[in-house]
């Protein structure tokens, strides 16, 4: 029997300084924990162009945050994201089947992930 997990996709304003997206990593990562779920994968997807402009943006800093607990992290996580200034959209989204093996080292480019990006941007 498979467990549900949750992806969540954040994109940071591609303006603010590197150590600025580590520090907001650690904060989502850590508020995840805090609710009491288990993070199993955080990846920096980088600076990516937007479909359309968001907040005058034409770009921004994807982060994919994968993490499984009873859904009651979801609330808390969406709503420090929408109080910060620097996060211009989230997406969080419940996934069933086998929980996806953390990945170590560089991000490989897989036709999943480009769909995944596609979906947020849309």
């Amino acid at each position: 029997m498979s467990q549900p997990y949750y992806e969540t996709m954040y994109i940071l304003r591609p303006d603010i300084p590197e150590e600025e997206v580590e520090t907001h990593i650690t904060k989502y990562r850590d508020l995840v924990s805090e609710a009491g779920a288990e993070v199993l994968d955080c990846q920096m997807r980088g600076k990516r162009r937007l479909a359309y402009t968001i907040a005058k943006h034409k770009e921004g800093i994807y982060v994919q945050l994968v993490h499984n607990g009873d859904g009651q992290q979801v609330a808390a996580l969406e709503r420090a994201m929408r109080l910060s200034e620097d996060v211009i959209r989230y997406l969080t989204v419940k996934q069933d089947g086998p929980l996806p093996a953390p990945r170590s080292g560089p991000i490989p480019q897989a036709t999943s992930d480009e769909a995944a990006l596609q979906t947020v941007e849309a």
